[in-house]
């Protein structure tokens, strides 16, 4: 078992391994239902659940499952917690299941999931396969957030629409109009819409990560210029 810290596997799930803007896993349904902020935070509720439950899951068996059948395990996990969650949104949020279609069950196929079942969860103990799952899910989810944020204002001129979806009919009044009545800017609703915002996001996290490794590499001491003297003891032959 690797030593890994909390406060590492948080900063890697939430940053520095995320999974959409680093590892670019799960990119179809992510580009795909994030049209809107009710659509990506279903989405992205559902993925976080999976994510959580399998690793929990999986760290738990960890010791008794053979190399030769770990894998079709894992996926065998990982679908009964996509059907888990079908089952839920089918039941409270029907509608946006119906909206979200077939994006739910695909869930099963996101190497997002897979990927942290096989890396982490297989090796580390309960708690902190749990965390990481939850890390990697918040992650994923924020993402999913952002995209539909912007392009939902972008597109349809609202922010938070239809979040009685998701909340219930006390959630209607919500939806918020920065740009008046009858604004609509087609791309960004559309698939090329989600591909630039995308982009624009990864292009932020890099200039950030830049940022940062040159304010590290100001604060590290300069290097000793010149001949440096070595005293030597003993004979020399």
């Amino acid at each position: 078992m690797s030593n890994t810290s909390i406060s590492e596997v948080t900063k890697n799930g939430l940053w520095t391994n995320n999974p959409a803007l680093v590892q670019l896993l799960g990119l179809c349904p992510l580009l795909a239902v994030t049209g809107t902020v009710v659509n990506a935070l279903g989405l992205g509720l559902a993925t976080m659940m999976v994510l959580i439950g399998s690793n929990i899951i999986v760290s738990l068996i960890r010791h008794h499952v053979s190399d030769a059948v770990r894998l079709p395990v894992f996926v065998i996990i990982i679908a009964t917690f996509v059907t888990c969650a079908e089952l839920v949104m089918k039941a409270f949020t029907y509608e946006l299941y119906q909206i979200l279609g077939i994006f739910i069950p695909l869930i099963v196929t996101n190497c997002a999931i897979l990927g942290r079942a096989e890396a982490f969860a297989s090796k580390q103990s309960v708690g902190m396969a749990a965390l990481d799952g939850f890390m990697m899910g918040l992650g994923f989810l924020l993402v999913l957030l952002c995209l539909g944020a912007v392009r939902e204002l972008l597109g349809q001129g609202t922010l938070l629409a239809d979040m009685q979806l998701l909340f219930g009919a006390s959630a209607a009044s919500w939806t918020l109009r920065p740009f008046g009545e009858g604004y609509s800017f087609l791309i960004a609703i559309l698939p090329p819409g989600a591909f630039l915002v995308m982009g624009f996001l990864m292009a932020i996290k890099n200039a950030i990560d830049w940022q940062i490794k040159l304010r590290a590499d100001a604060d590290k001491p300069a290097p000793v210029k010149g001949a440096k003297r070595i005293r030597t003891t003993g004979n020399i032959s």
